[in-house]
């Protein structure tokens, strides 16, 4: 049986992963982003779906590379660890601004990435996220590529 200990272990470092995912859009850190996944990730979102982290990350810099900025938010984590695999759920909230925009410079987004993870020899690793939009507010043209 696994100790409470080592199960806490696990759960933080996925904790962090997830942080380090949203700080690395936010900073536009393509590498560090790439380093979350595995190399053979899956990504759904509201409007399809991504297969590979090249593709994950290219969506990424496309919609956030014209911004002047974003800031991701988590919280509510929950995640439950069975060995090697891991499944996490926690509420985004992700602010987007472009200067400038007609109709407004600020758009915000509030959802959950729900996640399959597992343990590789270089740490835990996202293998499969799946995004959900709850609700969207502020001037969409923001975003709009």
């Amino acid at each position: 049986m696994k100790s409470a200990l080592a199960e806490l272990l696990d759960k933080n470092r996925i904790a962090d992963l997830c942080a380090r995912y949203a700080y690395a859009l936010d900073q536009k850190d393509w590498p560090a982003l790439r380093a979350c996944f595995t190399g053979a990730p899956v990504f759904v979102h509201p409007g399809g779906r991504i297969e590979g982290v090249d593709g994950i990350v290219e969506r990424a810099r496309g919609a956030l590379e014209p911004l002047d900025a974003s800031h991701h938010l988590l919280g509510n984590i929950v995640i439950e660890v069975n060995g090697d695999d891991a499944s996490s759920i926690c509420y985004f909230q992700a602010q987007h601004v472009r200067a400038g925009t007609p109709g407004g410079d600020t758009y915000l987004i509030a959802g959950s990435y729900a996640d399959r993870l597992v343990r590789t020899s270089q740490g835990w690793r996202i293998a499969e996220r799946a995004q959900a939009y709850l609700w969207r507010d502020g001037n969409r043209a923001v975003v709009a590529r």
